[in-house]
């Protein structure tokens, strides 16, 4: 190699090392002026590692709870269940944040910024006290509606009972890392997941050892704990952009109401993805356990290697907010464009994996041969579309950037619930193609949802929305 070439590669290697190393730093960056690569790399790093924390939640909790009996795993599936409603709420108001926020650093107003964070969190306190109250009263009710044996609801109330009545501390977690999502400081985010799981995965084997299946749910509830309070002594006493003081906590019925106008779709679109996918396992329950095993395996697998597709889709949406508020419209739909292009990239690479190295990934993860096959079939049909599911993540979040939930929440309404479903049930029950008319409808309807959404994102409305 030529001694000018290995300079260049070697110039490029440390460009790109300082590049990662400024990505997990943190620090304010300028996102509307330069160049639209290095910004997209800048915080899609931190937002991948922050997605690959929050799956590691409930992967520690199985894994220590598993030890304590069928009854305990039983409770900790449930109660995250029903505790997909504080979730959904929390991802609704951490979408309004992120477009809020980020809205305001594109128009150089870090205090309206501030003040905009302020008033998100008014509004989740508000929300989560009701939340709290009624799932820490009802706890073995509620264990009863979803199923459980009265074995599982002796023994899990006190665990439903403490995640519920500390719920404020998911709400938070979610809600101001959409704060800092939105004024581009993705590394602080990320870290307050890091220094959250740390603290779990040291408490919950502790903490079960002496409490059982409390002890589960007091350590999920102090590693959150201790996120949110690194999360709360950046935005009070931290250097960032953002700095909140009590003045803004003071209610601002006008903030409140353009938050809960964006949050309110967000969660709904939230909540209508996840229910879709509950009635597609419902009907892949239909012909059997391996089948149902086999799906989970691979929506397990599937969701895993998607994680930095939506770390890269995040990015994009703080690329559209903050220049959005800088009056570039222009250079915003240059940001999604090379965010789509970088997970096409990645997409095609992952749908190669799939292909043909489908069997050692499953073999990781369950040896059943029924259930190996299954799933294996599940990723081969499913993986065809993974460019698709890239593209359409980055064009959804980038309407969510905008503030412009109510688009996706409709697209999720109509591809989801009006198609993906129906054409499931038609494939798989009245075709008779079992579970392989389930992968199918996968297939065809995230296609579909691409298609729609990157029709309605060149229309260019989402440029106008008002934030």
């Amino acid at each position: 190699m030529p001694p000018n070439q290995t300079s260049r590669t070697g110039l490029t290697v440390k460009s790109v090392y300082a590049l990662f190393k400024q990505a997990l730093s943190g620090g304010h960056q300028e996102y509307t002026t330069g160049s639209i690569r290095k910004a997209v790399f800048l915080l899609s790093i931190p937002m991948i590692l922050e997605m690959c924390m929050e799956s590691v939640f409930a992967v520690v909790d199985i894994f220590f709870v598993g030890r304590i009996g069928r009854d305990a795993v039983a409770t900790v599936g449930l109660t995250e269940s029903v505790l997909m409603l504080v979730y959904s709420v929390a991802v609704g108001l951490s979408m309004a944040a992120t477009a809020m926020v980020a809205r305001r650093i594109g128009e150089k107003s870090p205090e309206d910024a501030a003040r905009s964070a302020a008033q998100a969190i008014n509004l989740s306190l508000a929300l989560t006290a009701v939340i709290s109250l009624t799932g820490y009263y009802l706890a073995p009710e509620i264990l009863r509606v979803m199923g459980a044996s009265p074995g599982t609801v002796a023994t899990g109330s006190s665990y439903t009972r403490i995640l519920f009545g500390s719920s404020i501390v998911i709400m938070l977690l979610y809600l101001i890392n959409g704060v800092f999502r939105g004024a581009g400081n993705a590394s602080i985010a990320m870290w307050s997941l890091w220094i959250a799981n740390g603290c779990n995965i040291i408490l919950c084997p502790v903490l079960i050892h002496y409490y059982g299946l409390r002890g589960a749910a007091i350590a999920t509830t102090i590693g959150r704990g201790v996120g949110v309070c690194y999360q709360l002594y950046h935005l009070f006493r931290g250097n960032g952009i953002i700095h909140i003081t009590r003045k803004y906590f003071r209610p601002d019925m006008g903030l409140i109401k353009a938050l809960s106008k964006i949050a309110w779709t967000g969660t709904l679109q939230f909540l209508i993805g996840s229910a879709s996918w509950i009635v597609m396992a419902r009907i892949i329950a239909r012909f059997g356990n391996v089948s149902i095993a086999g799906y989970q395996v691979a929506i397990r697998i599937l969701l895993f290697f998607l994680l930095p597709a939506w770390g890269m889709s995040n990015a994009a949406a703080t690329l559209v907010g903050q220049n959005l508020g800088a009056g570039r419209p222009d250079r915003a739909e240059r940001s999604v464009r090379t965010a789509v292009l970088y997970n096409l990239v990645f997409m095609v690479f992952v749908s190669l994996l799939f292909l043909f190295g489908a069997a050692p990934i499953v073999d990781f993860m369950n040896k059943d041969p029924e259930v190996r096959k299954v799933a294996i079939r599940a990723l081969n049909i499913i993986s065809i579309g993974y460019v698709f599911y890239g593209i359409g993540m980055v064009l959804t979040n980038s309407f969510n950037g905008a503030g412009d939930t109510r688009t996706p929440t409709i697209i999720n309404l109509f591809c989801f619930w009006a198609f993906q479903i129906p054409v499931a049930y038609l494939l798989a029950v009245i075709l008779d193609l079992g579970p392989t008319g389930v992968f199918l409808a996968i297939l065809i309807t995230e296609i579909a949802v691409t298609i729609t959404s990157f029709i309605l994102f060149k229309k260019g409305r989402w440029k106008k929305v008002k934030v």
